[in-house]
């Protein structure tokens, strides 16, 4: 296992920019991705859905399959690396996936992470015509689709007959460039399956919540570990969150504001305030800081950000300053 050692990450959440047409649109996103770069983030990620999610924008908005996006990005950036936030194993069948991964790896000359999930958007699966079943379903093809991939990335053949997946001396050729594969990023704050596999099988972990919901968390995976065998410290640790960063206060608010559509977080209702609280980092520099240390001291290697404003330039180039300055 290879600990991909994750410290300041860019998540690109949306596609639907002011002003850009179907045929600039790449054009754009490949911007964020190389200013990201230049200005100090360490990886560039993107979400593994077929439609927008909700609270971002409406079904309708523009969304790219995620590993063809992944690979164009790699041919533009040198020194990034490159996963999904997270993937999720019930859109691929396993071994088609891990062929994907391994592409973009060599694309990417060595640069991808392997980001998988449960899945989760049951919308997508039912207007797609991909079975979504039930919780216990989809945490059982997880685990299957792990041992198949991990397999691939590095056995000439693999046979696998499980409940959900069979392969029958599958072949997987080119390997990836990464000894062992690429390292594998498993995203959800589940306390008994999620973290547990994150223990069993992976290389990092990517949760959410407040200070003290990821100071719990990170006891969780370590008693995991503990239960395995496991050394803790070669689980890389990472949040996901989305960040508000403004020059001022001021304007970090009004960033808030259109975020939420003019409205007022105390005016949002009180399922939507708590996401709010303990997902966004709002405030100039000095606030910001101290929402990162907070979050870091709690147990993390490594924060990813989403930013709902990437398609401005200056403000990925602002984060990455800024956040250079914290995190180094």
């Amino acid at each position: 296992m290879t600990n991909p050692n994750i410290r300041m990450g860019l998540q690109i959440p949306s596609f639907t920019y002011p002003g850009v047409g179907t045929a600039d649109l790449f054009e754009t996103i490949a911007g964020i991705a190389v200013t990201a770069e230049k200005s100090g983030f360490d990886s560039v990620w993107v979400m593994d859905h077929f439609y927008q999610l909700p609270l971002i924008g409406s079904p309708d908005e523009n969304m790219f399959e995620a590993y063809t996006l992944l690979s164009a990005i790699a041919a533009r950036t040198e020194r990034v690396r490159l996963g999904c936030m997270v993937g999720g194993m019930t859109y691929r069948n396993p071994a088609f996936l891990a062929k994907q991964v391994s592409a973009l790896d060599v694309i990417s000359k060595g640069r991808a992470i392997w980001g998988i999930g449960a899945g989760w958007f049951e919308q997508e699966h039912l207007e797609y015509g991909y079975e979504f079943g039930t919780f216990t379903d989809r945490f059982e093809k997880l685990e299957e689709g792990l041992q198949i991939i991990k397999s691939m990335f590095v056995e000439h053949q693999t046979t696998f007959a499980g409940k959900w997946f069979n392969v029958t001396n599958a072949l997987n050729v080119p390997k990836p460039v990464q000894a062992g594969g690429p390292p594998v990023l498993i995203g959800g704050s589940g306390e008994k399956k999620t973290l547990r596999m994150v223990a069993q099988y992976g290389d990092a972990c990517n949760v959410f919540g407040n200070p003290d919901q990821i100071r719990h968390l990170m006891g969780v995976l370590d008693g995991h570990c503990a239960a395995l065998g496991r050394d803790p410290k070669t689980i890389c640790r990472t949040r996901l969150g989305t960040l508000m960063l403004g020059r001022t206060h001021e304007e970090a608010q009004a960033k808030l504001s259109a975020r939420l559509g003019g409205a007022k977080v105390e005016d949002l209702p009180a399922d939507l305030q708590l996401r709010v609280k303990n997902q966004f980092l709002v405030g100039d520099a000095d606030t910001v800081a101290e929402q990162v240390t907070a979050l870091l001291d709690a147990g993390l290697d490594g924060l990813i950000f989403n930013m709902s404003d990437a398609h401005d330039l200056d403000a990925v180039a602002y984060a990455g300053e800024v956040l250079s300055g914290i995190m180094k």
